[in-house]
């Protein structure tokens, strides 16, 4: 058995060294792939995948996705996603599947099939002219502008005042970027993240905002306290999975007075925070689950 992860960082990162720890502790035989290194070959004969030119991926039974990289072109984002596309083709189990990565990376289809799934979320606006973006704000009164496709938190832009809104507006706008307005709802300073795999849950974590700022994401230094899972929210983290295809994720939600609503899914979760607050690493159990699904 031979499993690929892949990521686009020259030097696995920590999730992904915990992966390639995981395989070979079950004697499965891993190797780490940079995405950009990887090359489509098509013919009338025959499709294939390698590294450079020469070194085929035919022996792979699985690939393991970290994240698509940092892509400046439209062009190169698709190459990424073909060539993993092309891998699913060729029968290779990719985790998670590409099709779900794109829904999951793309803020707006997320939402739209999260909220087609009956589950809560923000109110939340789309839109490409700025006055617009300035009006819902007015009407909302606190809002956090968004970029479309991002993540950690880098990029998002909490304001209250109409005229933060538009400047930031239309700087999106002059960059041809639509503009990701959603209401500020939370109720407590912090967030919860769930860890999903499979059709199981690992654990959940509180994710408290560093004194002073409003965000909760772990690189930008917010701190974890491991919580208790109640079902209910085990319930909507699975459904947000389920929603969009997913195999594994980190769900996102916030605690309202109108009950939990959700921020975010994550198809290439980072947990280290995750794991140093719950004592459980995702790694393991996603490495179980591939295993599985090869034998299956």
């Amino acid at each position: 058995m031979k499993v690929a992860i892949v990521h686009e960082a020259p030097v696995p990162t920590s999730s992904s060294r915990q992966l390639m720890m995981a395989f070979m502790k079950r004697a499965v035989k891993v190797v780490y792939l940079r995405l950009s290194r990887l090359t489509s070959h098509i013919s009338n004969f025959e499709s294939w995948v390698g590294v450079g030119t020469d070194v085929r991926l035919d022996d792979l039974d699985a690939t393991v996705v970290r994240g698509l990289g940092s892509v400046a072109t439209l062009e190169t984002l698709l190459r990424r996603v073909n060539v993993l596309k092309q891998l699913e083709n060729l029968g290779i189990l990719v985790v998670n599947p590409i099709e779900s990565i794109l829904k999951a990376r793309d803020k707006h289809l997320s939402l739209m099939e999260l909220r087609r799934a009956g589950l809560s979320v923000p109110d939340t606006a789309v839109v490409e002219d700025v006055f617009d973006a300035v009006e819902i704000a007015k009407k909302w009164g606190k809002v956090v502008i968004k970029p479309l496709v991002g993540s950690m938190g880098y990029g998002s832009i909490l304001a209250s005042d109409p005229d933060m809104v538009y400047n930031v507006g239309r700087l999106l706008q002059m960059h041809g970027l639509p503009i990701y307005v959603q209401r500020y709802l939370r109720k407590y300073e912090r967030d919860i993240r769930v860890i999903v795999v499979g059709d199981g849950v690992l654990g959940a974590m509180y994710r408290y905002c560093p004194e002073g700022t409003w965000k909760t994401n772990v690189s930008q230094g917010a701190r974890t306290e491991a919580m208790e899972l109640t079902p209910e929210l085990a319930e909507v983290a699975v459904r947000a999975t389920k929603a969009l295809n997913l195999l594994y994720s980190g769900v996102d939600i916030g605690e309202t007075d109108d009950g939990y609503v959700i921020y975010e899914v994550n198809a290439t979760p980072q947990w280290e925070g995750f794991a140093r607050a719950t004592g459980i690493n995702p790694a393991e159990h996603i490495a179980d689950l591939v295993i599985r699904m090869i034998k299956s």
